[in-house]
């Protein structure tokens, strides 16, 4: 059974648009004499559009310098991972392995983390990360196997390019409320980060360190 799918207006004139982006393009490219092609070369565009309009969305979906930060990560990770169960718990340590793909024609990357939890068993997490040139902030989606929410979540980029901090929302089993995290990645060297993060404690709603990995890119 196919499932039907439904289409904001935004998504619907965007994909108009595309279309009419690609049928420019591939005009531009047609070697047969512009003169066969006037009426291709100049897509039709809904009424009342204009062709910055065309551009707007153009640039919404075509990858720049962001998206190729991004595929950087591309590879597999080695991490050494430190984590607190709560404020001045003693450390559990434990190793992880992250794979990182291109998705989309690198508009978006994929992480699949794996490892085990000592207490807890195997871990296994799925990430989606991509950069809006709209809102001009890197985005991101997490899930993994010991929960069933989604992370959802948006990151910044220092001026040089080594810092990247995310803030992600995900929802809290004890308060069943939504909480904040805090995700600090920074490149260390070549090949070499490390990624921090701090989140609030549930019972006293006191943000402490949570996680300290340190990722190592397999050659």
């Amino acid at each position: 059974m196919f499932r039907p799918i439904l289409l904001s207006a935004c998504a619907i004139a965007a994909l108009g648009l595309a279309i009419a982006a690609s049928a420019t393009l591939t005009a531009a490219d047609d070697p047969k004499p512009a003169a066969n092609n006037a009426a291709q070369q100049e897509p039709k565009l809904p009424p009342g559009w204009t062709k910055e309009d065309l551009a707007a969305f153009i640039a919404a979906a075509t990858p720049g310098t962001m998206h190729a930060r991004l595929k950087e990560d591309v590879g597999v990770w080695n991490g050494k991972n430190t984590m607190w169960m709560a404020p001045g718990a003693p450390p559990v340590e434990s190793e992880s392995t992250t794979t990182v793909t291109a998705l989309l024609d690198g508009r978006f990357t994929r992480g699949e983390i794996k490892g085990e939890v000592p207490g807890m068993g195997p871990y296994n997490g799925l990430m989606l990360a991509g950069y809006d040139n709209i809102t001009q902030k890197f985005v991101s989606t997490w899930v993994d196997n010991m929960s069933t929410s989604i992370a959802s979540g948006e990151g910044e980029l220092s001026k040089d390019g080594k810092t990247l901090t995310w803030t992600f929302t995900c929802n809290c089993p004890l308060t069943k409320k939504p909480v904040a995290m805090r995700q600090i990645e920074t490149v260390t060297g070549p090949g070499t980060k490390t990624i921090e993060m701090f989140g609030a404690e549930p019972k006293s709603g006191k943000e402490y360190k949570m996680m300290h990995i340190e990722l190592t890119k397999a050659k």
